[in-house]
């Protein structure tokens, strides 16, 4: 073979190795790959399960339309059971896999166990199902948070209890940083009208033993009890609590599962109050809410509307949105840049807003009520 020749056989096969080395969502057909780890399996299945498919919902739609500037997005998930090393375990092979960004993660203990690899990636981290301040301080330029936060929830919890004249508030709570950030919320707006919580029970992550949650709280006979749990624990305790004779009243935040402990409590849920930081998605009240039920609707299938989906839809928007704005060729940088530039996104009836120092999108809360017959009021 002639000099010249092996040289453009040897560009050739470098090429070619670039190729195959590059980045999934770098390849030839246009997909923009993203990588999900979240509980599909366990006490806390139906957040991740609902979460997953309102996402999974409006990729879809959006894939059939043509795509995001020419390009389909995968959503790609794998389960973690609600536990943080096997999140961390998933985190690390997604960004070995080369994903362009993750996508939708739920809940605190395993955000936070994903965080530290996400800041050295600088991967963008866009939609975790979960308010926790741990997660929002100190800054990370990668972390885009479409929800309000814990503390917005907790305040807005307290004032309506407050308001109502009840000042004797316990915290049943998740023994982990998710349960943990719930508690500091309710401390921090109990502090500011010079109260504290009258006491705290605890539940192991993904357990239903509450029998000692049960004997620290309900003695005290409170006004009413905040949970920050997920939907198998907090029905757990709510039965449990009246049958120890405790007639007070429950709250809870979104991180609950609103259907899930619905479901969980059937006629008993009757008056329990979940504060929530989507859209009410059961009614064509909103444009986004006549939306995400009509692509429900079309789904088919396993796709029910509930909050949860609600909220894997919406946080899918946000990504499709920010992937928009980042051109046809978007890279990781240009993802987080585009992101920073919106203000006010209206999803039509939800806005959404970043910055270059901003990364809390909403700060929307409001209270639903469970009905006895499994459903959901505001």
């Amino acid at each position: 073979m002639p000099k010249i020749n092996r040289r453009r056989a040897l560009q050739h096969l470098a090429a070619g190795a670039a190729t195959l080395a590059a980045p999934v969502w770098a390849q030839s057909e246009r997909r923009i790959v993203l990588g999900q780890s979240c509980a599909m399996s366990g006490a806390a299945a139906q957040l991740g399960l609902q979460m997953n498919r309102g996402a999974r919902i409006a990729f879809d739609t959006m894939n059939a339309a043509g795509g995001i500037n020419g390009h389909a997005i995968e959503l790609r998930v794998m389960d973690d059971g609600y536990e943080p090393d096997r999140c961390k375990a998933n985190t690390q092979k997604l960004i070995s896999d080369e994903v362009f960004a993750l996508f939708g993660y739920v809940g605190t203990p395993t955000a936070l166990a994903a965080l530290p690899l996400v800041n050295d990636e600088r991967i963008p981290f866009v939609g975790p199902f979960t308010g926790a301040e741990a997660l929002r301080e100190p800054f990370s330029r990668s972390v885009f948070h479409v929800r309000a936060s814990y503390y917005d929830e907790t305040a807005l919890i307290v004032k309506q209890l407050t308001s109502l004249g009840l000042k004797k508030i316990a915290v049943f709570r998740q023994n982990d940083s998710y349960g943990q950030a719930g508690l500091d919320g309710v401390v921090r707006a109990l502090k500011a009208q010079s109260l504290a919580p009258t006491a705290v029970g605890l539940v192991e992550r993904n357990s239903v033993d509450v029998a000692a949650a049960v004997k620290a709280i309900v003695p005290t006979m409170p006004d009413a009890v905040v949970q920050i749990g997920a939907y198998k624990g907090c029905a757990a305790f709510i039965r449990a609590a009246r049958k120890a004779g405790y007639g007070g009243t429950f709250y809870n935040v979104s991180f609950v599962g609103t259907q899930a402990l619905a479901d969980e409590l059937g006629k008993d849920g009757a008056g329990v109050v979940i504060s929530q930081v989507m859209p009410f998605p059961f009614s064509t009240t909103t444009p986004i809410s006549r939306e995400y039920l009509a692509a429900v609707q079309k789904a088919g299938g396993d796709a029910t509307a509930n909050y949860s989906s609600m909220e894997g839809y919406i946080a899918a928007k946000v990504f499709a949105e920010g992937l928009r704005r980042a051109g046809r060729n978007p890279s990781r940088e240009a993802l987080v840049t585009a992101l920073e530039s919106m203000q006010r996104f209206d999803l039509g009836g939800y806005t959404c807003s970043f910055g270059p120092r901003d990364r809390a999108g909403s700060s929307f809360v409001e209270l639903s009520m469970l009905t006895g017959d499994g459903k959901v009021r505001r």
